[in-house]
């Protein structure tokens, strides 16, 4: 065989390989990739912060490998870059879970009837399938078993609940109230009490034998961006068994390369293949621009629409998109409400380099919330916690005692990048140099938020463009 046949032969053969993982023809293909991005986005995402925090010991965000606790016995602050829109009331643990091989057991220490504390359990989609704390289970504390999709034992008699997740890789997200920095040893000692252990060890008995060991992929800078993601969808769907609600749509996603555990070979596919992935993926993205100018800025749509188990959200992958590009993690609407500051009172999107802002809740108006209230400033770039000279990423009810109320015994905070006034430096929550946003986030929030009745105040702006 001569050069020129065998270079015909070696593009054939590879043009015939790309084309048995890429049946869908360009225009098709464009379709299915919009509908994939929004479905495996936060499955993509949930895999860069497991990476960080429980594969790569290197990292700085590292916690602790697969099933042991990693505590962070500080609040967040600007330095902390493991997530998007991370909370800074709350003192976080980390466990990441590993199903396959059996069972893992929570236990969780009697806790001040005062405290509120969560251990949210999500698993590889992002759903939150359980809660475990003050709301779903009090503050006595107890043993808590979560087991995989596959598991089939037995229940051991003194377990207080099982709690079951439909994918073999999940997350337990602990949030343990902190009520000042003097606070800080009391929410050490707590945290040592948060105990994990595998089902084996806990009933004392021979372990079972290990799971497979996972080659776990490198994170790359623009994997959740471009057609890579879909290389670590397939890896991750690998532990996420097909459910029969998503058949139909897995059976798309098949027709261009997404398949649970098989390679995503990219590198085979043409020019117009890659380019129309590319093309839904844009058309994704400006799906979701469209939504959260229309819908979630003008509070159409709350955090509780975006965040919940698998029923709540009734295949509406578009609200689970949004819940991870916008604050990954979040919480069930009954454990807590987000309400997000993305424009002002005229519907601009707010900027600190343009003007200053106030926000004022009327005497007797403030968040109703069964635990707590806390209002947090984000830098809307990079979506993390600002950096300021006071240290100051939010306020909080904690801290109402040493705020100053206005005349009449309302509350006005001072949103802005430069310091007020000196008597009101107390209400003041310091913004970046730009564009910003704050969540406020009602823990336990009572029945007149869910219901309506309580209306949110608006950030207003109180100066002209800025010079």
């Amino acid at each position: 065989m001569n050069n020129r046949l065998l270079l015909t032969a070696l593009s054939l053969a590879l043009s015939t390989s790309a084309w048995a993982d890429f049946t869908a023809t360009p225009e098709e293909a464009r379709g299915i990739a919009k509908e994939a991005y929004l479905y495996g986005f936060p499955v993509v995402e949930m895999y860069k912060t497991l990476y960080t925090q429980a594969v790569d010991k290197k990292s700085a965000n590292f916690k602790a490998p697969f099933n042991r606790i990693g505590n962070t016995a500080k609040a967040f602050t600007a330095k902390d870059t493991a997530f998007v829109t991370p909370n800074a009331d709350t003192p976080y643990s980390f466990v990441w879970m590993d199903l396959r091989a059996e069972p893992v057991v929570l236990t969780l220490p009697p806790i001040d009837e005062h405290r509120y504390y969560s251990v949210q359990l999500i698993d590889a989609y992002t759903q939150n399938f359980a809660y475990l704390g003050t709301r779903s289970t009090g503050n006595n504390g107890g043993h808590f078993m979560v087991a995989g999709p596959n598991w089939q034992g037995q229940q051991p008699v003194n377990m207080d609940r099982l709690l079951r997740s439909e994918t073999n890789i999940a997350y337990a997200l602990y949030r343990t109230q902190l009520f000042d920095e003097k606070d800080l040893g009391k929410v050490k000692e707590i945290q040592k009490g948060y105990k994990v252990e595998t089902l084996s060890h806990y009933v004392k008995q021979k372990a079972p034998p290990k799971a497979p060991k996972i080659a776990w992929p490198k994170p790359t800078p623009a994997m959740s961006d471009t057609p890579d993601l879909f290389r670590y969808l397939n890896f991750m769907l690998a532990f996420a068994p097909a459910q029969d609600a998503e058949k139909d749509l897995l059976a798309r996603l098949k027709k261009i390369g997404i398949e649970a555990g098989k390679p995503f070979k990219l590198h085979e596919f043409t020019a117009e293949q890659r380019q129309a992935l590319e093309d839904g993926i844009s058309d994704a993205k400006a799906e979701f621009a469209r939504f959260k100018k229309d819908q979630v800025d003008t509070h159409q749509v709350s955090s509780g629409d975006l965040f919940g188990t698998r029923d709540h959200l009734k295949g509406n992958y578009l609200y689970r998109y949004a819940g991870a590009n916008m604050g990954i993690f979040g919480n069930s609407a009954e454990e807590a409400n987000y309400i997000g500051y993305f424009v002002d009172k005229d519907g601009q999107p707010v900027d600190a380099s343009k003007h200053d802002y106030t926000l004022h809740f009327d005497k007797d108006a403030l968040p109703p919330a069964d635990a707590f209230w806390s209002l947090t400033m984000y830098d809307g770039k990079n979506k993390l916690l600002v950096a300021n000279p006071l240290n100051r990423y939010l306020i909080n009810s904690r801290m109402l005692p040493d705020l100053k109320l206005d005349a009449d015994g309302g509350l006005t905070l001072y949103v802005q990048d430069k310091a007020p006034a000196k008597d009101l430096q107390s209400n003041w929550l310091p913004a970046p140099n730009g564009p910003f946003y704050g969540i406020l986030r009602l823990y336990l929030p009572k029945s007149e938020v869910t219901s309506g009745q309580w209306k949110m105040p608006l950030l207003t702006p109180v100066n002209s463009q800025k010079q």
